[in-house]
């Protein structure tokens, strides 16, 4: 074997496992529409190996989300995850990449539909893409890259872990905060000794902050040590109006037996907040 065979060859291997690991579908990144209708995809590049996007439809001003996207390659495998707003426990459902050259082709034989997403790029403002069983139940449409507006000001370029796709499911402005309300519960006028009744209320008042925390609208809770303004304990609520705070507390059963009453101030705090609570599922021993 020639030495000039041999750097030959070493020569093609090095270009050849460059292309390869070049293959990611860096072109998706931007706003795509599909065509006459008001549904969209998202997709920013957070760095060479992951792509996050979501789905939307716009109704006048109205963006309803229906689903999160991500695309990342882990060593040699690259895996399309799509998590679909009310659908399988919110969880996300993995396709492989199998085929790539100017298509992209993700599979996952085991799921009912789909089985087979193909994202091919036609030009540099028009995708193709199809969805598909992998048999005859297919429906495929074109998408046309929308003219981004100018981003010279943005401030999210000042921070390199910024997650759009995060921020946008959680709610967060610009600076990463989004409001809630403020609950500080205190001492209210119903002064009963009755153990089975006052039992009976806080076992309804915990069962109340459980079903809000399942419905997403509890996002802390918690008791305060005894102190000169009778306050008891505090709840932050994730949401925006009096008005339904002072619904949801009408089924704490401590509230209505006058057991407890409550005042309402308006919190401005990080959007991250609710991100804690997958967590806090994970380190209690006792419930209480």
């Amino acid at each position: 074997m020639t030495m000039k065979y041999i750097l030959t060859t070493l020569f093609l291997f090095i270009i050849e496992g460059s292309f390869a690991q070049s293959k990611f579908p860096d072109f998706l990144q931007g706003t795509w529409k599909m065509g006459n209708k008001e549904i969209y995809e998202h997709w920013d590049k957070l760095n060479e190996n992951t792509l996050k996007g979501f789905s939307y439809e716009l109704k006048g001003r109205q963006m309803t989300i229906s689903e999160y996207l991500d695309i990342s390659r882990l060593k040699k495998e690259i895996t399309y995850t799509a998590t679909v707003l009310n659908q399988n426990q919110s969880k996300g459902i993995n396709f492989k990449l199998t085929k790539t050259d100017s298509t992209f082709t993700f599979e996952n034989p085991d799921h009912d539909f789909p089985k087979k997403i193909v994202y091919q790029k036609l030009s540099d403002t028009e995708i193709f893409v199809q969805v598909s069983d992998g048999k005859q139940k297919i429906f495929a449409y074109k998408m046309q890259k929308q003219l981004q507006e100018n981003t010279s000001n943005d401030t999210t370029v000042s921070n390199p872990n910024f997650d759009p796709v995060l921020a946008q499911k959680l709610g967060a402005d610009d600076y990463g905060m989004k409001r809630y309300i403020l609950v500080m519960l205190k001492t209210g006028t119903n002064q009963t000794t009755d153990k089975d009744i006052i039992n009976k209320s806080f076992q309804g008042h915990m069962d109340n902050i459980n079903l809000l925390v399942k419905e997403g609208k509890m996002i802390v809770a918690g008791p305060l040590t005894k102190n000169d303004k009778t306050y008891r304990g505090i709840f932050i609520l994730n949401v925006i109006t009096f008005e339904e705070v002072q619904s949801l507390l009408q089924n704490d059963a401590a509230i209505k037996e006058g057991l407890l009453d409550f005042e309402l101030y308006k919190w401005y705090g990080s959007a991250a907040l609710p991100e804690y609570l997958e967590s806090s599922d994970k380190i209690w021993k006792e419930k209480p």
